[in-house]
């Protein structure tokens, strides 16, 4: 039975989300941990990061048949926003200030172009 748009389009947030959530622990999970030597930040992020690949390629493979990649692109980007704000925030202990949400604001609103029927 093929798979609805609607179902297609929450898989792909879906994995997106949590491809993110890898994502965001692996380049910046290691911020709290300044004195670990670095050759073994980075292996620890790698090995962070298989999983975040593991969720990412199927998310842009099933949202391929339904989104344009640019819109996949797109999506991820803003996914990828409102995650490192979260994390930001409950992780690091870096507030999001204004102009931040300005900024982020903005990227959002620039979505709508790429979204529009031409």
């Amino acid at each position: 039975m093929p798979a609805t748009p609607l179902l297609t389009a929450s898989l792909t947030v879906f994995l997106l989300l949590c491809s993110n959530i890898f994502m965001t622990i692996a380049w910046y999970g290691h911020l709290k941990f300044k004195g670990a030597p670095l050759f073994i930040v980075i292996l620890i992020a790698w090995g962070i990061a298989f999983f975040e690949y593991c969720l990412q390629v199927p998310a842009n493979r099933i949202g391929h048949s339904y989104f344009s990649a640019a819109q996949l692109k797109t999506i991820q980007e803003i996914i990828t926003l409102i995650v490192f704000a979260v994390f930001s925030v409950l992780y690091l202990g870096e507030p999001v200030r204004w102009n931040h949400l300005v900024g982020f604001a903005l990227i959002v609103a620039a979505s709508w172009f790429i979204f529009r029927e031409s």
